[in-house]
């Protein structure tokens, strides 16, 4: 399944929310990491995760998650999950990426 991605300045807010729809692998991994860095560089702040539609993160795919966390945290800026799939929370759960990345 492709990934789209959806990236949007919340602006009341603050921070950047970007939702992901279908897979997060090796494949889409460089296109996500585009994204992101692309919308972080243009406007350094917080970001949102929007997982709800998000089907399948690998390995791959968390890397890009935290690879821009360090960078971001350098600056006090941070990177949340909100809403993911029973699958992925899985996921964050066993990595205890939970801790770090969901509310």
């Amino acid at each position: 399944m492709a990934l789209t991605i959806d990236c949007r300045m919340i602006e009341g807010e603050g921070c950047w929310e970007i939702k992901l729809a279908g897979e997060v692998d090796i494949a889409s991994a460089a296109k996500f990491r585009a994204a992101l860095t692309e919308s972080y560089d243009s406007r350094p702040a917080d970001v949102r995760l929007d997982a709800s539609e998000l089907c399948y993160i690998d390995s791959t795919g968390l890397g890009v998650i935290i690879g821009a966390y360090g960078r971001m945290q350098a600056n006090s800026h941070s990177i949340r999950i909100e809403n993911p799939r029973a699958n992925v929370e899985k996921l964050l759960h066993i990595t205890s990426l939970d801790k770090i990345f969901c509310s």
